[in-house]
């Protein structure tokens, strides 16, 4: 299936390269805007990303692999989130997106009943539009959690989310605006669980930096971040616990058009096959504590993976 890793150095090498150019070309305000037209060759891949470090490696890895065994590859990274780019894909616009199987099953079907990573993927895979389909998902998940400080916890008894009924202070939720309106944000807390919260920050990083530096200086005390984040070892955090699935299991998948085919889905699988849970937290550090950029992120792993 994959290109021997012997005599790959080069085209690594212009891998990288091309990966840099094309990166670069996709800062601009709106990464779906229509001033390329490779967008529409039949010949050409697009791989795009959620506007998230840890998706953009993931689909970095997707192009790279790709690459490595032959295809062209467009990049169209840190395109936003699912409002803005699940009606790219449906159109046709972009090919094949790093998605996670709880949270997109969530936003197609917001009533869906969850249960096991075999029963949600299978209810993802009902729940996709035609144009659309899931490859196999992989054993590495970057699970949404609500999350506290270990100070915060140990102030209150907090273990899981239900423990959260013990806070006796105003409880300020932060994160991404549509954090408000998701089936497990604040409205499902006080629905499920009767824990009032006292408003919403929002900040719009995703659980990065600026999250956690909120949730540590107490400017809010609950945020909704990844447990594959690095941030949750090095800034002190806890993930509560959610032995009442309100957060659906959500293993990495790549979401693709019908335009990939049975070799280019090969590829995709391999990668899924290989990409262990710790290697997300590992690659995640990567990106933000050693930062690494997504393009020698994705092919130091290829190598280490011997995907090349």
């Amino acid at each position: 299936m994959f290109i021997a890793k012997k005599g790959r150095l080069a085209l690594i090498s212009a891998v990288a390269v091309g990966a840099v150019v094309a990166l670069a070309g996709c800062a601009s305000s709106d990464p779906l805007g229509s001033g390329s037209d490779a967008t529409s060759a039949t010949d050409t891949i697009v791989v795009g990303s959620q506007d998230y470090y840890s998706n953009e490696i993931i689909a970095e890895i997707y192009a790279q692999a790709l690459e490595a065994n032959g295809f062209t590859v467009e990049r169209t990274f840190r395109i936003g989130q699912r409002e803005v780019y699940l009606p790219e894909l449906e159109a046709g616009g972009v090919d094949v997106f790093p998605e996670y199987t709880g949270s997109l099953l969530q936003a197609l079907e917001p009533d869906a009943a969850g249960g096991t990573s075999d029963e949600i993927y299978a209810q993802l895979e009902a729940a996709l539009p035609d144009t659309l389909r899931v490859l196999d998902r992989a054993d590495a998940s970057d699970q949404n959690s609500w999350t506290v400080t270990q100070a915060f916890a140990a102030k209150y008894n907090l273990t899981d989310i239900e423990s959260l009924k013990n806070v006796t202070e105003p409880l300020i939720v932060g994160g991404t605006s549509v954090l408000e309106t998701r089936p497990y944000g604040p409205a499902a807390l006080k629905e499920k669980y009767g824990i009032e919260t006292a408003g919403f920050t929002p900040i719009e990083d995703g659980g990065g930096p600026l999250t956690v530096k909120a949730l540590v200086d107490n400017a809010i005390q609950l945020t909704n971040i990844y447990t594959a984040s690095p941030n949750i070892k090095s800034d002190k955090l806890v993930a509560l616990s959610d032995p009442d699935g309100l957060f659906f299991a959500d293993n990495v998948v790549p979401l693709v058009s019908q335009k990939i085919d049975d070799k280019a889905a090969g590829v995709l699988n391999a990668v899924s096959a290989a990409l262990s849970a710790d290697n997300l937290v590992s690659l995640n550090s990567e990106s933000v504590n050693d930062q690494k950029s997504a393009v020698d992120i994705a092919t130091g792993w290829l190598e280490q993976a011997d995907l090349f």
